[in-house]
This record gives C-alpha cells, structure tokens and sequence, in this order.
C-alpha cells in the first residue's frame, strides 16, 4: 500500500509533533510525527492487529490464577520512522506490565549503529575513493576480512560481549586494524557503548557457532564466515564527513568537526538472532495454556510469573548471546572501514562516538515493578546524566546517499526515552524495486555503492540478467523508497526527543 500524504483518517492529531491512535483495546497509543512526515495506512492496520495482544494478555491473566500482577500492554509510542514491518511495526516502542513479547523484538535482536570519528579529513580521503572502493570490495566480499576467532573467543564474546572476546586474547589481525583499537572501543563504562555486553550465564544454544571450522594454525583459529558480514536489507557500512554542526559544545565532545571523516556501521545479530527469537517462540508456545486457543494475531506473550521461569530464561540466555553477537559484529565492521582507510590513507586513529541498540528489550530495575520497554527499530534517546553530559547520542541515518544525523537525547518521558533509527520507509521494498531506471543512473552517477558484485567490471556488465537483479536489490534501498530524514529529525526536535548536532553527509556505502 502506498503511502498517504494526508494522515490515515484513524489517527487524531493532537498537535504539531504528535498523533494518537484510538483503540477498541483502550491502549494509550501516541505517534511522534509532524505534518511533513507521511504515514503508511499499511503500518497502521499493523500496530491495531498488534494491540489485540492487550485482549491475549486478558486471556492468559484468566487461565493463570494467582498472578501478583496482572499482564497488561502500558502504553505504545512510535517514532517518526514508523512503517510497516512484518507482524510489529517498525519504530514500535512497547511497554508491558507482567509480561514481556519476544515478537516486540524480532528476529534481529540488537541490531542498531555504530559511529566512529576517525583522525582524517574528507580532503585527504576523497582523492582515493576509487582504490578505496577496490579495497573495501576485497574486505567485505572477496575474502579479506580475516577474522581469525578460536572457540574461546566466539564463547566469551557471546557470554561476556565486547571484554568476554578480548578475554579471549587479540583475535585475527582484521586487515591490520586490529593494532588501533582503544580502550573506548572495548568499556561501556565511558558512556561511548549502550553496553559493551549482556551477560549470559552460558553460550550451549550457539555451540554449533563455537565450535564451526576448522583451525589454520595450532591455535584453533579459523577464518569466521558469519562475523564480519553486514547483512541485507537496509543494513550498511558508510563512510562519511561531518558536513554541518548544530551544536558546537556537544560535536567537540564527541570528538566531531567539520570535515571530520566519520565511519557508521548498521548491522545486528544476523542468523543468530533467527536461532535466538525463534528459541522465544518455542518456549512461548511451550507455555501457552492448553485448551486456550491461539491468538488471532500470533503474537505469543509470555507471561513473568515463577511458573515460567526457566523457559524464560532459556529464551533470556539466548537473547543475550544474540545481542552480544550483534556488539561484536558491529566492532568488526568498523575494525574493516578502518583497514580500508588505513590502506589508502595512510594511519587512521579512530574515536567511538556511540553504539546504540534497536531491537531489545529492557526490564525495569525496580524490583518487582515487572515493566518491560520493547524497543522495534527505535533506540534509546536518554537525557543527560552520569553517562551522558550532553544527553545520550542518537543515530539517525538518511537513506542510501542521503545525509545521516546525530542528535542527543532529552530523555522524553512521553517518548519512553526513544527516538527513531533512521528515515523510515516511505515505499515498500516490493514497490521501490519497479522504481525508475532513470532515477537509479542519476543516483549511481553521483553516489559510491560498493556491494559484492562489481557492476563496472566488463565481465559482469555484458551478463544482462546479473545487472538487472543487482538493480532491482538497489532500488529498494534507493532514496526514494525512504522518508525524507529532514521532516524525521525536525520531528524529534519539535516532539522535545532530541536535539539535533551534526549532519554527516556520505562519501561511500558498503551494501551485503
């Protein structure tokens, strides 16, 4: 369905940043966007067959006598970003008392940004884009990342994250990067990490993962096949520059400037996350009340009394060992940008400026308060603190070519301390595909994509059925598939979510 640019007549505007969304199941449901940013009706009809979750929640409550707390859905807020998913929406923040819905999450738990400030200049980089380009091909997609992980290191990143690899010792080389890395890269305690890990008591359900291939040396060290991809969809590593700043205070601590060549990475917790969410769905399923019929909507609760604990748990471990994969991925990532740039550019330090979640889950830390915040393509948007002096850094990228956008979070309570993760899809990916060809020429005229085939080799370029395939893949990720990030980050600002800080403009996109 395409998108409307008058609002979907369901939702009420109460005022210039925010819409609500009335409801047969009485669920406070707000939208954080302005009258610039359209909205699917396709994303709407979604978030309703969502929200009957509220009446499954009712049910459970009545075949599970004794509950302390009763299960309910608190309240939904969705971002600027919100469109259609598969089953919840994306840019869905949902709280829930009592009861926590692995299907709030997804498949691709902890996927979310990763934003380094490197040592370069766009003047020094920009000449070399071409032997960059032939490099980073070589990295991502030819065989050269060399990552090398013993199972010691795939067990303590998945238990432990980011301190549970080096635990492990230095692993593979990563193109040579690996000789750059700092402390800010590894400590979630500066602030610069959501969280360096989730703690999981044991890794079993991925041991498969730990144990896969074969040594190359007498270590047990073998070349990952899995860690270091970017994934697909609309995930992406980008080379950018700081090309605007909004806030001068916050940009210097951060460690941005003007012309300032940034790395952003978007990836998650790939096959992973599959395993992990679908573990969710089995132990859900497993404790579903007999002779309760299944929900209409498929969206399984479960529920957080003493009965199901240790199902739950079993789903918990799996999360963490999940999301942790998705830190580690991201860190590889940026460690192959950097082995890139080093490569044409000569020594490149590099400054973590954030890596921020989409996909989790948080319970609250007050004891037996049992609310559970799901976040769904949204990230935290906290205000300043301890951790964060100038509010906790939100990530915004544009569409493939488009601008990207760092804010800081004001921490909006009507919010639920979050913000979007991007631009949002304007045009489903079915659609965007019969884009114009036309379009996509002008864009690849002005604009670096390097993917795993290279479209200029003369070879490929005489396979007519080759080409018309990886067009098709761009097109869906083209920028006129997406929302326009202005109106989105205008939104924030306006709805007191975030405030804007610099504008990075993109030089080259890495696309799986």
């Amino acid at each position: 369905m395409s998108t409307t640019k008058r609002p979907d007549p369901r939702l009420i505007r109460t005022d210039d940043s925010w819409l609500t969304l009335p409801n047969p199941h009485g669920v406070p449901v707000e939208i954080c966007a302005g009258p610039g940013v359209p909205i699917e009706s396709a994303a709407v009809d979604e978030l309703l067959t969502v929200l009957e979750t509220e009446a499954t929640l009712r049910t459970l409550a009545a075949a599970t006598p004794g509950l302390s707390v009763e299960p309910r859905i608190d309240r939904v807020v969705c971002t600027p970003d919100f469109h259609k998913g598969a089953g919840i929406p994306i840019g869905t923040v949902l709280q829930t008392t009592g009861a926590m819905i692995p299907q709030a999450v997804g498949n691709d738990i902890n996927c979310g940004m990763r934003v380094e400030a490197t040592s370069l200049t766009v003047e020094r980089v920009r000449p070399h884009l071409d032997k960059l380009e032939r490099h980073l091909r070589h990295l991502f997609f030819e065989g050269g990342r060399h990552i090398g992980l013993t199972p010691a290191h795939r067990e303590g990143l998945l238990r432990d994250g980011l301190p549970g690899l080096l635990d492990a010792g230095v692993p593979g080389d990563v193109g040579g990067a690996w000789g750059q890395v700092s402390a800010d890269d590894l400590d979630g305690t500066g602030g610069r990490l959501h969280t360096a890990a989730h703690p999981a008591a044991s890794a079993d359900g991925f041991r498969d993962w730990i144990t896969s291939g074969g040594g190359t040396g007498g270590d047990g060290t073998s070349f990952d096949s899995i860690i270091g991809s970017v994934g697909g969809g609309n995930h992406f590593a980008e080379l950018q520059y700081v090309s605007q700043i909004h806030d001068g205070a916050a940009a210097y601590a951060w460690g941005l400037a003007p012309g300032r060549v940034v790395l952003m990475v978007h990836s998650g917790s790939l096959s992973l996350g599959h395993q992990a969410n679908a573990t969710g769905q089995d132990q859900a399923r497993a404790l579903w009340p007999k002779g309760v019929p299944a929900p209409r909507n498929r969206i399984l609760p479960m529920l957080l009394d003493e009965a199901g604990a240790a199902r739950r748990e079993r789903y918990l471990t799996a999360f963490a060992n999940a999301a942790n994969f998705a830190i580690g991925n991201r860190f590889f990532l940026a460690l192959m940008m950097r082995a890139g740039l080093a490569a044409v550019a000569g020594d490149v330090g590099a400054r973590l400026v954030y890596d921020a979640p989409h996909n989790l889950l948080w319970p609250s830390n007050d004891a037996g308060d049992g609310t559970v915040v799901h976040r769904k393509g949204a990230t935290p948007a906290g205000g300043a603190g301890d951790r964060h002096a100038w509010g906790e850094p939100v990530i915004v990228p544009g569409s493939m070519g488009a601008p990207s956008h760092l804010l800081r979070g004001l921490g909006n309570t009507r919010a639920l301390h979050s913000a979007c993760h991007g631009a949002g899809r304007s045009v489903p990916r079915g659609s965007a595909s019969r884009g114009g060809d036309a379009e996509l020429d002008a864009f690849l005229e002005e604009f670096r994509v390097v993917t795993p085939l290279n479209h200029r080799d003369p070879a490929v370029a005489g396979r007519r059925d080759i080409i018309e395939a990886w067009r098709r893949d761009l097109k869906q990720e083209a920028p006129w598939a997406y929302k326009e990030v202005g109106a989105v980050v205008h939104s924030l600002e306006d709805a007191g979510v975030a405030m804007p800080v610099a504008e990075l403009r993109p030089l080259l996109t890495v696309k799986g």
